[in-house]
């Protein structure tokens, strides 16, 4: 068991983890707490949910070209600090926003915080080789998701809580705690960076990036494949997340506290599914993983897609399902951190970044279309979330013969 107030890792995993708590209290409080303010006639909960999903992930998209540039140009260290310490206006904006109940100003700041992750995230993500060496790639990408969604719970459970026990002023005391203890734990990360490179790096336009790092990552495998399955783990993960707090609420008339709690029990199943595979991994990347977590993912969601249980085994079936998806991740994140990049990593982790977010955009469309055309039928929402994860398994079973053979191997059956 790791030493955390001796290791190395400490400030690093603890930045991430308080400001993913963050972005998650303030994307989950708007969830939350705004659909009791006068909101517009066009907007329901589903476009609700849907749009301040978008705005946190929509800069990624356009953005991270240039979080690479500064990943790639500058001191990886000071990039991350700067843009925490930019977190404290932003969460101001947000207080404001929660204090006079302006919806379009508390989307806006989600949308501030959005931009803000994108810009230093390439840095943060390959502080992970900095700090470990190619020996702690798989532990410290493991426990680097697993700090990200003890966030995500955390963030999860206090917005639940807080809009069923409303206090603006304990709200606004956690987003400026939040964002004040993240810049001073930030300034405590200590790392050996490989030098700045001032040469140009890859286009700056976002089609233009992607379609180079496309290229790129070609020549350099597993590059390609790695961007490909962390992607599809956030589109899974993103369509559950949102369709969680309607199945939960409609299908189980549950309370604002009872769907954070669902919600929170992704975000516990995935942190210590990315735990245990790290855990496995040791010092390697276990390529086998990644069909175990989808086979894991495949039979849980068809459980919940053609079930209907009882409140307490749908909480087991998406602890499960979540646990599966935290497996399938960490071995995809270790591929790329491992794939001997140099200083070119944080060019690959924007890459990354574009094309994760692109597919959480994509995700919050096939959600709104579906429950739109549907009638919201959370059923069919899990039922599509089955098929993605499908499609994804057969992707890495025609890609190469060493993800089944190395599955096998994982579960000892050969």
């Amino acid at each position: 068991m790791i030493n955390f107030r001796k290791s190395k890792w400490t400030s690093l995993f603890f930045s991430n983890f308080l400001g993913v708590y963050n972005d998650n209290l303030l994307k989950n409080s708007v969830i939350f707490i705004a659909v009791g303010w006068t909101l517009p006639s066009w907007l329901n909960q589903s476009q609700l949910i849907a749009i301040v999903s978008g705005c946190l992930v929509i800069p990624y998209v356009f953005l991270s070209p240039y979080g690479g540039r500064l990943s790639v140009r500058y001191s990886k260290l000071k990039i991350f600090r700067l843009f925490k310490l930019l977190e404290l206006p932003i969460m101001l904006v947000a207080c404001i926003a929660f204090y006079y109940q302006w919806i379009y100003l508390a989307v806006f700041s989600v949308l501030l915080m959005g931009t803000q992750s994108s810009l230093y995230s390439p840095s943060k993500y390959s502080l992970i080789r900095d700090i470990g060496g190619e020996e702690g790639v798989s532990f410290g990408s493991g426990v680097f998701e697993m700090m990200a969604f003890l966030g995500i719970l955390i963030g999860t459970i206090t917005a639940s809580f807080i809009s069923d026990n409303y206090s603006p002023e304990l709200l606004f005391t956690f987003f400026m705690g939040l964002a004040l203890v993240g810049y001073v734990v930030t300034r405590q990360i200590k790392a050996t960076e490989l030098p700045e490179e001032q040469t140009d790096s890859l286009k700056m336009d976002p089609i233009r990036f992607l379609i180079e790092s496309y290229r790129f990552g070609h020549k350099h495998d597993p590059v390609n494949s790695a961007v490909f399955g962390a992607s599809s783990f956030w589109l899974i993960g993103s369509i559950l997340q949102m369709n969680l707090v309607i199945h939960t609420k409609n299908i189980y008339q549950a309370t604002n506290s009872t769907t954070g709690i669902i919600m929170a029990i992704v975000a516990i199943g995935i942190a210590a599914g990315c735990w245990t595979a790290g855990k496995i991994s040791g010092n390697t990347v276990n390529k086998g993983l990644i069909l175990t977590g989808l086979s894991g993912m495949i039979i849980t969601l068809a459980a919940l897609a053609f079930l209907k249980t009882e409140i307490y085994l749908y909480a087991v079936l998406v602890f499960l399902t979540a646990f599966s998806g935290g497996i399938f991740q960490i071995p995809n994140l270790s591929m790329l951190q491992n794939a001997g990049l140099g200083r070119k990593l944080g060019d690959m982790i924007a890459y990354l970044n574009l094309v994760t977010f692109v597919f959480i955009l994509s995700g919050a469309f096939l959600f709104s279309l579906t429950t739109s055309l549907f009638n919201q039928n959370s059923y069919l929402v899990f039922g599509l979330i089955l098929v993605i994860c499908i499609l994804v398994g057969i992707y890495f079973l025609l890609k190469s013969p060493v993800y089944l053979a190395e599955m096998l191997k994982t579960l000892k059956l050969k």
